[in-house]
């Protein structure tokens, strides 16, 4: 027989309710949960069950049923209740691990609505933007958000601690909290039209968010998804979004050439010679000092190969091996490149091979030098000697070699796990490819790694070969 359990719907008030019916061996599907109001009087189960066998005095379950429990209760989905007390049976009536099975259909819900609580506790801690008001001689700090769930009760302490010395509400359709320096009040919810529109206090704002926007960091998709626009309008920051994302590329390309005119100031380059003379710009390239690496490199290494190429390679910086030589990859990160050429059915005699960075930048480990990354400025300094090689090769494909390559030619925003196998318009040329650095194959854990990360860098090589053979 299907029996009523009404209870406030709150965890504290189904923990009640729950633990009657499991201590009256009610079973899930003989249970319609009730949700009431505060001021409706609570009843009992319909009628007595008949035991099936002597009652319980005690309930006892793992603590991490709690803790979901108690999130899962503010989720607005009304079948939270009895997913809840079905996991709590079948946990008391034999199967103590449950909460351990990530596969079971009731622990995956479970889950799934402990996420969605735990995404929207994380997006009030946000997205609650306080405004100023005067009430009864005191400033108040009040605030208006709108929770997909039942959050509220949940998530004040948090604000509690965070503004302990204001004076503060947070009103909401559903539920609205108070806090006045010592405690913690609730109270029904209100339209938002009894929420303050903007105060004095709101321009500050929106001066500091559109002066920490990174422009060359930004990536709309993640932004978006990070701070859905279901939160903009409640947001004072929010109306500089379109124009600030608008004006980007253009900041980007400002800060770039502020980072180049800032490294030609701190250092002093050598002119770049407008020849079209390999041989003229490769001399003026050895006596640059752009930046310091030129001090700690034994010698420039420049660009190397057939500068009539169609096909340009260009890595990182030079390693230990290419920085004794004087030439780009020819250590074994070099060496696994001509195999994987080879392989791909690419001739390196007919390709220019070089560097972003001309110089070997790194760090003494006893006898040894170890390779460390090159940084924004270093890269700058490089570029116009990149440029150069460029403009004297005038490939019709470029391929970039790992990271560092990648953001060189293409921007910062380009990232190589992402983007890999992927052709792009570059300032170089409009076929410009991303793949690994051939380093990346030899850092690889075990035989078996390397293996599959060569044949992935091959087939890269290969889409490579194919488009030459189509421009």
């Amino acid at each position: 027989m299907l029996r009523q359990a009404t209870f406030l719907p709150t965890f504290a008030g189904w923990q009640k309710a729950a633990r009657a019916a499991l201590l009256a061996e009610t079973p899930p599907d003989s249970i319609l949960w009730q949700e009431i109001g505060e001021n409706q009087p609570l009843l009992d189960l319909a009628e007595e069950p008949e035991p099936a066998q002597p009652a319980r005095s005690t309930v006892k379950v793992p603590k991490k049923f709690v803790e979901v429990a108690t999130r899962v209760a503010c989720h607005a989905d009304p079948q939270r209740w009895a997913l809840l007390y079905r996991v709590l049976w079948r946990i008391t009536h034999g199967e103590h691990q449950l909460m351990e099975i990530a596969v079971d259909a009731d622990i995956h819900a479970l889950a799934q609505m402990d996420k969605a609580i735990r995404h929207d506790v994380h997006k009030m801690r946000a997205f609650v933007r306080f405004r100023t008001i005067e009430h009864e001689g005191e400033t108040w700090y009040v605030a208006w958000f709108e929770p997909a769930h039942h959050i509220v009760e949940l998530n004040a302490p948090f604000f509690a601690d965070r503004f302990a010395q204001m004076n503060w509400s947070i009103l909401t359709p559903d539920r609205c909290v108070h806090w006045d320096g010592k405690d913690l009040t609730f109270t029904e919810g209100v339209p938002k039209s009894e929420a303050p529109l903007e105060d004095a206090v709101e321009p500050l704002w929106q001066k500091y968010y559109a002066h920490i926007f990174n422009p060359a960091r930004v990536k709309v998709h993640a932004m978006t998804k990070e701070m859905p626009k279901r939160y903009w309008k409640n947001l004072p920051e929010a109306q500089l979004i379109p124009e600030l994302l608008r004006k980007a590329p253009t900041r980007v390309n400002s800060m770039m050439a502020k980072s180049r005119a800032s490294a030609a100031v701190d250092f002093h380059p050598a002119p770049v010679p407008e020849s079209d003379d390999w041989a003229v710009v490769k001399k003026a390239a050895c006596g640059c000092t752009a930046c310091p690496l030129y001090k700690t490199g034994t010698q420039t290494v420049f660009g190397e190969g057939s500068w009539k190429s169609e096909l340009v390679f260009i890595g990182e910086q030079p390693g230990d091996s290419e920085d004794l030589a004087g030439k780009p990859f020819v250590g074994p990160a070099g060496q696994l490149l001509d195999r994987a050429l080879a392989d791909a059915g690419i001739d390196r005699q007919l390709a220019y091979v070089t560097n972003a960075v001309k110089h070997f930048k790194w760090v003494p480990s006893g006898k040894r030098r170890l390779h460390k990354t090159p940084s924004p400025r270093e890269v700058a300094a490089c570029r116009p000697w990149l440029e150069a090689e460029m403009r004297i090769v005038k490939p019709k494909v470029v391929v970039c070699l790992g990271s560092t390559a990648a953001q060189a030619v293409l921007g910062p925003e380009v990232r190589v796990l992402r983007d890999r196998g992927t052709f792009r318009p570059s300032a170089f040329c409009e076929q410009t490819f991303v793949t690994v650095h051939p380093s990346s194959l030899l850092r690889a854990p075990d035989e078996a790694a390397r293996e599959e990360a060569y044949r992935l860098f091959i087939a890269d090589l290969k889409k490579v070969a194919h488009k030459m053979s189509a421009v």
